[in-house]
């Protein structure tokens, strides 16, 4: 198998036989496990797999446990949908892949949240060995001027609309990024050291060269870091090597895809659109047949549709 294109990966994938020994050796390799108890004795049933220990005895299919648990739907859908999700670089609509399997909107929007959740960098690496570090923040969030006049911020009273309804600010976004390597995106509420500082610690290695502007929550970096800045504020983007273009080259496509692609992502769901982007990124040098693998490779997620929507 190799796959460029979303006809070739159907064209290998024809039926749900292939899918499924597919995925069972991509999965388990020659060694099925049960998902319940861990137990490496299972033998096969006409319908999959039953435990053969007998504290368990319990029957399951390569679907349990992954994002594909209790989903009616076939793994050439699913295959489908996660080429799809993950190879166009300013994701894709509900909407549009509904369109495109022929499925129905709702699935289509389970299906991507599940894709999501597969998504999510599960054993983070640190950044800063190799390359030095750009952090910044940004704002998601629709502009003033595009909202109508009821809906925009009031003049006189700075926590209300003008409709009188309590104002909402965007929401914030810090990005990490290592140059020539991954990103790390985290939502936080507020712009702030103690919400900030945390993050850094978790995902960039001690002693690493930051670079960042000149936001005052940056301002205890260089007891942990080599903190270098550059002063937008004065128009300065640019000092040698110091610079945090890469960041908002990042963010240029996050916000196109938001914007243009969801057009309106909830505070509810928006760290999973952030692993998203983050998961596509970071893969950005992988084939589509390599990408497809490694994402596959992570789809021990279970996500319910009660729990995605509680």
């Amino acid at each position: 198998m190799n796959f460029k294109s979303l006809q070739q990966l159907l064209d290998y994938f024809k039926d749900e036989k292939t899918c499924i020994a597919y995925y069972e050796q991509l999965r388990w390799g020659n060694n099925p496990a049960c998902p319940h108890c861990g137990s490496l004795n299972p033998y096969k049933t006409t319908r999959g797999y039953k435990c053969s220990d007998k504290d368990c005895y319990k029957k399951f299919t390569v679907k349990v446990g992954t994002i594909f648990e209790n989903s009616k739907i076939s793994f050439r859908i699913w295959f489908g949908a996660i080429y799809l999700a993950t190879s166009h670089k300013k994701g894709i609509s509900s909407v549009q892949l509904a369109l495109d399997l022929g499925i129905t909107q709702k699935t289509a929007w389970f299906v991507l949240h599940r894709i999501r959740e597969m998504l999510k960098d599960k054993a983070p690496q640190m950044l800063g060995e190799k390359n030095m570090v750009e952090i910044d923040e940004s704002y998601i969030g629709g502009k003033q001027g595009n909202k109508h006049t009821g809906k925009r911020r009031s003049d006189i009273y700075p926590h209300l609309n003008n409709d009188g309804t309590p104002y909402k600010p965007k929401n914030m976004v810090v990005g990490l990024i290592e140059r020539d390597g991954k990103v790390v995106l985290r939502h936080v509420q507020r712009a702030v050291n103690y919400e900030i500082q945390p993050i850094i610690d978790v995902h960039v290695k001690h002693g690493a060269e930051i670079h960042t502007d000149e936001s005052h929550i940056y301002r205890n970096l260089n007891l942990s870091y080599t903190h270098e800045t550059v002063v937008h504020s004065a128009r300065q983007y640019v000092v040698g090597n110091v610079h945090t273009n890469t960041i908002e080259n990042f963010w240029s496509v996050l916000k196109r895809g938001l914007n243009g692609i969801y057009h309106q992502v909830s505070d509810k769901h928006l760290e999973r659109y952030l692993d998203e982007y983050a998961g596509r990124f970071n893969t950005r040098n992988l084939s589509s047949q390599e990408r497809f693998e490694s994402f596959l490779l992570q789809s021990e997620s279970y996500l319910s549709y009660k729990e995605l929507t509680k």
